[in-house]
């Protein structure tokens, strides 16, 4: 049996795909999970599992994403300044906003920053709509930021 620990980061599964590979006997299924983990006061970070099953997968992303943790700067409760970033064929750019706004971002934008602890900005996603993409490009765009 196995003692779980608390842990100081919280995680959220983004996605999970059943995926499946051409064998002698059959298909091969499978499922890869894509997980963010974060502090809520500066660290966030992305991993991506794959196994036979979905807890071991989401539990390889988990691991993985600790594992891949980048420290943010905050400003209070937001961002200092406007940044941008590339990651493959996903773009992201993120503004700060006035206090009170509360976080303006789609999709898998949204969960990273919240993760990161961060209450008020503006995002926009330009390019892929692949999840994993667009997470790893924020998390870029946040390890950019000036203290």
């Amino acid at each position: 049996m196995r003692t779980y620990e608390t842990s100081e980061y919280e995680e959220k599964v983004l996605q999970i795909r059943r995926v499946s590979k051409k064998t002698t006997g059959g298909s091969a299924i499978g499922f890869t999970a894509l997980v963010v983990v974060g502090n809520r006061a500066g660290k966030v970070g992305t991993g991506y599992g794959k196994a036979k099953d979905v807890a071991s997968a989401v539990a390889k992303g988990v691991t993985q994403a600790k594992k891949n943790l980048a420290t943010i700067k905050l400003t209070g409760s937001t961002i200092a300044h406007q940044v941008e970033a590339k990651y493959e064929s996903a773009k992201v750019m993120l503004k700060p906003a006035p206090k009170g706004t509360g976080i303006i971002a789609g999709g898998s934008i949204r969960t990273v920053v919240d993760l990161a602890g961060i209450k008020d900005v503006s995002a926009k996603m330009i390019g892929a709509n692949n999840k994993i993409s667009n997470v790893r490009c924020t998390i870029k765009a946040l390890s950019k930021l000036r203290g």
